[in-house]
């Protein structure tokens, strides 16, 4: 079995980070004539979270699918995370609230493992809410995804991290 990233949709999140990680970092250095890393950072997950929350409404069933079979009420769930992110985003990008966003956002991106898990054991493609997905070999690029996620939330929002 083979896994090709780029045939796969799975690295979106990832491109939009860094995408808008460069962009905010070239407005912040124009019009503060400084760079802050730690704001430039803050806004690349705020714009990749909203991202991914579009997701939830729009991919809902198979993103319920990708949930283990002991939640109830999935659909609700999977609208909530989305609120959530969305939250989260926003309270990334107010400065009173940045440490506590970047908590909720470790735990979330903790929280969710288990359904990348349960995703890749499947092979749930969210997308199609079908079972013809990546399968077990999609955790190859998920598992240290979410590691990178998590170590880019530290040190943009709850460390005083300086470049």
């Amino acid at each position: 079995m083979t896994f090709d990233l780029s045939k796969k949709k799975i690295m979106k999140p990832l491109i939009v980070l860094l995408i808008s990680f460069v962009i905010a970092s070239v407005v912040i250095v124009y019009t503060k004539k400084s760079y802050d890393f730690s704001l430039s950072a803050r806004i690349a997950m705020a714009v990749m979270l909203s991202f991914t929350a579009i997701g939830h409404f729009i991919f809902t069933k198979g993103m319920a699918l990708m949930l283990p079979g002991i939640f109830p009420l999935k659909t609700f769930i999977i609208h909530l995370s989305g609120i959530l992110e969305l939250v989260i985003a926003i309270g990334l990008l107010v400065p009173r609230f940045k440490t506590i966003s970047g908590w909720a956002l470790i735990i979330l991106l903790i929280l969710i493992l288990p359904a990348n898990i349960n995703a890749a054991i499947h092979q749930i493609n969210y997308q199609k809410g079908s079972f013809d997905g990546p399968g077990l070999s999609y955790l190859w690029f998920r598992i240290p995804l979410q590691v990178f996620f998590i170590i880019w939330t530290f040190l943009s929002s709850i460390t005083s991290f300086k470049v």
